[in-house]
């Protein structure tokens, strides 16, 4: 409860400290989970175990229009905006649960009542009017901690709606970099195969001229015809996948499919990134995943809706009370009599309730949310093995697909190397053109797959500083809801100073449920 408006903390402090004497249910304790001391590739020299600031990760492939891209995407996708407004939805659903720990029931009521009885009743009456004014209230204390604990409830709830915020963040930032990255490694093998279709046409030519000169037959054209049009029925796939990938990436942007040559114009170089990553230790996903601090915040929000259920088997103690003024026009009496202090109307004192006979009902509403809560228990700590084997998924991922290129560079120099041996061998009638045609091949497959496994390393990469939970540090002293979308919830409702980002948009850095509360049982 420590995120609470410093108002409304000193508010139901005071008079928690007056009218409570427990809180029943348990208090939240985060469980114990299985963390790994080390990576399993932390023995790779290219691992790196220190700490970082993972705030702006994608910036380790020094490409500005990566940079300009995720930049736009922040601003301007919608997920992430409904995101942020669902924080916002967390933060009224708070005050609602701070409104229950006051009087339930204020009212302020009036009425003028004609009445005129049937002639034929019991004891007939003329008709007269009655004139009644006043204020009433209820308040069902919280003696058992029932409210308070409903309070905690939804204060985590709206926590857990800060980190789910910052979870579609991370996603964000990764889904863009992976998207731009796909774009750009599809460009590359587009322009691969139509080099090599050039380098083919040649061939084509080649094999017509030997025909000419009587020194090849019909069959090499033919071979030649066939290579070439195999590499241009490469192509078409290639830009089917390549139109795909821009209409994601302006989903990602928030705006209708274009050819996005605005922002993507200038070199389409497959994003370079650095043999080395920075991975910290396992245990530190416990405070950086937002996933993580989400199913924590989820689990900590139930077991207070423990406390809720169990307060159901113990007597509600309330106060209520009237007081106003009545008159009517029987007897003696005049109806502007209403406001004279002998016309006042004054009830109040205690009561209480007990749901004796339905014990077996409530006892059952208690079992159902502690089976709901273990559920959430094991669902944290299933998050947390979840976090660490994506880590260690994309870790080897990324540094294997780098051992890969390594040995595709070297096998891509001896294709090319092959292939001019063979179209010269060919030339002088040393070698059919079978041998051309399996050359031309090998070097296409060889730089295709180099291309791929280039993008393959980079999208690895982005895996992993998405699984080590890394970018949605830049949100921290910004709004979660665009002041564009602020404005135009004020001018249809008001929201008072919940729109305010202080009051939506606490610093939760390394915060967790068992954090200090608002009181030792909060």
């Amino acid at each position: 409860m420590r995120f609470l408006l410093r108002s409304e903390i000193s508010l139901v402090a005071a008079v928690s400290l007056l009218f409570t004497c427990c809180s029943v249910g348990p208090n939240f304790r985060k469980p114990d989970v299985s963390v790994s001391q080390n990576w399993l590739e932390a023995g790779d020299e290219r691992v790196k175990g220190e700490s970082s600031d993972y705030r702006y990760w994608w910036r380790v492939f020094d490409d500005p229009v990566l940079d300009k891209l995720i930049d736009e995407a922040y601003k301007n996708n919608l997920t992430l905006r409904i995101a942020g407004v669902r924080v916002l939805e967390a933060r009224a659903q708070l005050g609602i649960a701070i409104g229950e720990f006051f009087p339930q029931s204020q009212q302020a009521s009036g009425s003028l009542i004609f009445n005129r009885p049937s002639d034929a009743g019991v004891i007939p009456l003329s008709q007269y009017y009655v004139a009644q004014i006043g204020l009433s209230a209820a308040w069902e204390l919280d003696f058992w901690g029932k409210f308070r604990r409903a309070i905690e409830s939804a204060n985590d709830i709206w926590l857990g709606s800060i980190a789910n915020y910052d979870n579609a963040l991370v996603t964000l930032t990764a889904d863009v970099a992976n998207s731009y990255i796909v774009i750009r490694t599809l460009e590359k093998r587009i322009e691969i195969a139509r080099q090599n279709l050039e380098v083919q046409e040649k061939s084509v030519d080649i094999a017509k001229a030997r025909l000419r000169y009587g020194t090849a037959s019909q069959l090499d054209v033919e071979l030649a015809k066939t290579q070439l049009n195999h590499t241009a029925a490469l192509i078409p796939p290639l830009e089917i996948l390549l139109r795909q990938a821009k209409d994601s990436l302006c989903f990602l942007l928030g705006m209708p499919p274009n050819d996005l040559e605005g922002l993507l114009g200038g070199p389409s170089d497959i994003p370079v990134s650095p043999p080395e990553v920075i991975v910290g230790i396992p245990t530190d996903l416990l405070r950086r995943r937002p996933d993580i601090r989400s199913a924590e915040y989820r689990a900590a929000a139930q077991s207070a809706q423990i406390g809720v259920a169990v307060a159901d088997l113990y007597p509600a103690f309330s106060l209520t009370g009237s007081f106003g003024f009545l008159s009517s026009t029987t007897g003696t009496s005049k109806l502007g009599d209403l406001f004279k202090w002998s016309s006042q109307n004054i009830t109040a004192g205690p009561s209480f309730q007990w749901s004796i006979f339905n014990y077996g009902q409530i006892t059952n509403n208690v079992r159902l949310q502690d089976a709901f809560f273990q559920e959430l228990l094991i669902t944290y700590q299933n998050t947390v093995l979840a976090a660490q084997q994506e880590v260690e998924d994309n870790l080897v991922a990324f540094l294997k697909a780098q051992d890969r290129a390594e040995f595709l560079v070297l096998s891509t120099e001896a294709a090319r190397k092959s292939l001019d041996l063979s179209v010269l061998q060919y030339r002088e009638g040393t070698k059919d053109f079978v041998t051309v045609l399996i050359a031309q091949q090998a070097l296409l497959n060889q730089q295709d797959d180099l291309a791929d496994t280039l993008g393959t390393i980079s999208g690895s990469l982005v895996r992993v500083y998405r699984a080590l939970g890394g970018g949605w540090e830049i949100r921290e002293g910004k709004e979660l809801v665009p002041t564009s979308v602020t404005e135009e919830m004020a001018k249809r409702t008001n929201w008072g100073r919940l729109l305010a980002p202080a009051s939506y948009n606490p610093d939760v850095s390394g915060e967790t449920p068992s954090s200090p509360r608002l009181h030792p049982d909060w």
